[in-house]
């Protein structure tokens, strides 16, 4: 049974206030001192882009480079030496790389009020607040990230080509992004920049409610760790092995079963990769997780892609095993 409308918007109010405290510190091969310098302490929203924190690096680490004339689109970000993919939504990040615990809140259901609290104090899981992060201005790794520019174009540029390809998805197709307005279009990029809920809904509403149109598939990419890779049985390369690999898996995924009954999050994973989620409805060997939390398999993926989606359109979905 779909969930109803204002539950729906009251679920996307509380993902879109999501955020996440960062500390970021100077590498050492950048800073000019002998003592490491004072970190950038900044809470960015989950759904946003790392790439848009370069300029207030740059300003506030300037003093300390070893070379001020650096420009801040030649930064970038790593965690324990992996560099970061700056068009990875930030909370998707934090989900792949922190190793933080996902919030389970079918679990704390179950626990005692007590130990129930406990749960929720400590919602970071392992990793404690705030992530730590190292901000570069030199040696970029582009072997593994692309080269921002200075115009933001780059950003603006991969950006669209998400939303046009979650479009395709959804649709068969890509007209109804392609038919909005400059002024839309405009509104889009303009509502991620400054992260304008009421101007970004007044754009992707068009996108997810076509005139004359049923959405078709729901937009959904699944990122799965070296060990989600071998718990598959796959042949893992000495490449992959690298700190950081993530595979990504994408498939169509159409918002019905063939017997029209409604796609679930579990019969949606169960059919992409059944090795790892056996069960529709038990996450026995791995765990989905969205913005931090372990979302149940019986979720409906379209409600999940009306709500729950980034910025993007995509439901970027981390695989977690257990045990």
């Amino acid at each position: 049974m779909p969930a109803p409308s204002s539950r729906l918007a009251d679920l996307q109010r509380k993902i879109w206030n999501g955020s996440i405290p960062l500390e970021v510190r100077l590498a050492a091969s950048d800073c000019r001192t002998y003592d490491e310098s004072e970190p950038y302490l900044v809470q960015p929203p989950r759904l946003s882009y790392l790439a848009f924190l370069l300029p207030q690096l740059h300003a506030f680490f300037k003093p300390s480079l070893i070379d001020p004339q650096v420009q801040p689109h030649e930064a970038w970000l790593s965690f324990e030496g992996v560099p970061l993919k700056w068009h990875y939504p930030f909370g998707l990040l934090y989900d792949l790389f922190s190793g933080a615990e996902p919030v389970d809140f079918d679990k704390q259901r179950n626990e005692d009020p007590a130990t129930s609290q406990a749960t929720v104090e400590t919602a970071s899981g392992t990793t404690p607040l705030p992530w730590r992060l190292t901000a570069h201005f030199t040696e970029y790794p582009g072997d593994q990230l692309i080269q921002l520019d200075a115009d933001g174009r780059a950003l603006l540029d991969s950006y669209i080509n998400a939303v046009k390809e979650a479009d395709f998805i959804r649709n068969g197709n890509a007209r109804t992004v392609m038919s909005l307005s400059k002024g839309d279009s405009d509104n889009l990029w303009r509502a991620v920049q400054t992260y304008d809920l009421n101007l970004f809904n007044s754009v992707n509403s068009k996108l997810l409610n076509p005139p004359g149109m049923e959405l078709r598939h729901v937009p959904l990419k699944i990122y799965l760790p070296t060990s989600a890779s071998q718990t598959a049985s796959e042949t893992i390369t000495e490449e992959a092995k690298q700190a950081g690999h993530i595979r990504v898996v994408q498939s169509l995924v159409p918002l019905h079963l063939p017997s029209r009954q409604p796609q679930t999050l579990g019969t949606a994973l169960n059919s992409i990769l059944p090795s790892i989620f056996p069960s529709r409805r038990n996450p026995l060997l791995a765990q989905p997780v969205l913005h931090g939390v372990v979302v149940p398999l019986g979720a409906h993926l379209n409600d999940l892609g009306r709500t729950a989606s980034y910025l993007d359109g995509f439901l970027h979905v981390a695989v977690v095993m257990l045990g």
